[in-house]
């Protein structure tokens, strides 16, 4: 049997893609994880004379609704006629007798996911200036798509999209900790007594900011990824996880504690005044009522966080980069109560 890394078992693999998409072998499969995910598992595949892209749930514990391959796959070959740049959907596999997880094969796309600053400053501010800008655009045009002409009108239901969010990341909350987290408690009381009404529905990626996207040397968006929370619902919860990535840059730091990416820290880059007026100005969208989307933003990266955390503090998590994960979530609660007032 052909072994790989952890998570992939490549002779199975083979074996699968032989009969369902023998085309795309053309000599044994090699693969490497790709580091940098703390979620989803993503590996680099070479099938003889061409690579593509493999995802799969994470180890271990694994929450439901989360992590969901077939959502991602929709999502992504929906979007492919449209002006958001995705990878090129190949295969989908629900069968968890082939490497033991759903997973999905698409094209590997050429272009560098900027995460850190250290990869931002040998570009310059300028460049720096207009790779974000892009950024927002490509938000933009995320929201500004008709997801009813390309097949998603049942993918999610953006009426009372807020109130189903706070609920299902309490819930997740709770499938996932096993500690106190001051001030959790609180967040979670102001966000359930204040939803705002439900607004227009869009597409909403979930999880959208710089190091999910990539990026070529013309300094264009190649790929927008990750997309396992995706569905219909208020775009202003994009917008703000975006802020709130931003605003983490800068929290981090000051509480010594791990960093998801510190992009934002980076010369150039857009402040956050300057991201929420692109997009309002591009979008055309009241934006006014950014403070409790910026609040349920923390909550989620809060819950994102210590669903990590725990998988790492139980020896279930593949690659490095997870020190320190757990130190970032008490912040992020102050921080998303510091948002709702």
């Amino acid at each position: 049997m052909t072994t790989g890394p952890k998570g992939l078992d490549l002779g199975a693999l083979q074996d699968w893609l032989e009969r369902e998409r023998p085309e795309l072998v053309t000599g044994p499969l090699t693969a490497s994880l790709i580091t940098g995910g703390k979620s989803n598992l993503t590996y680099t595949l070479s099938a003889g004379s061409r690579d593509y892209v493999v995802r799969r749930p994470p180890l271990g514990h694994v929450l439901a609704t989360a992590h969901d391959m077939g959502r991602e796959y929709r999502v992504m070959a929906a979007l492919a006629p449209t002006n958001v740049p995705v990878p090129q959907m190949i295969a989908h596999c629900e069968d968890t007798d082939v490497i033991g997880a759903p997973f999905y094969v698409m094209e590997k796309v050429a272009g560098t996911p900027y995460g850190r600053a250290s990869q931002l400053e040998p570009v310059g501010p300028e460049r720096t200036r207009a790779i974000t800008e892009r950024m927002v655009d490509t938000l933009v045009a995320l929201h500004a798509v008709d997801y009813a002409a390309v097949g998603l009108g049942d993918f999610g239901r953006p009426d009372g999209y807020l109130g189903r969010q706070v609920a299902r990341w309490k819930k997740q909350l709770e499938a996932s900790t096993s500690r106190e987290l001051p001030g959790m408690d609180e967040l979670v009381a102001h966000l359930e007594s204040n939803l705002p009404a439900s607004g227009d529905g869009t597409i909403v990626h979930g999880d959208f900011r710089l190091d999910n996207l990539l990026v070529d040397d013309a300094d264009q968006v190649t790929a927008v990824l990750d997309w396992e929370m995706s569905t219909l619902g208020d775009p202003l919860t994009d917008v703000a996880v975006l802020l709130a990535y931003q605003q983490i840059a800068e929290i981090a730091p000051r509480e010594g504690a791990a960093i998801v990416t510190d992009a934002p820290l980076a010369p150039g880059y857009l402040t956050r005044d300057e991201v929420l007026a692109r997009y309002a100005e591009q979008s055309g969208r009241d934006v006014s009522d950014i403070g409790f989307h910026l609040a349920l933003a923390f909550f989620k990266l809060a819950v994102i966080l210590e669903g990590i955390h725990y998988r790492h503090s139980h020896g279930q998590t593949v690659g490095a980069g997870f020190d320190g994960i757990g130190d970032m979530i008490v912040p992020l609660i102050a921080a998303g109560r510091a948002a709702s007032r």
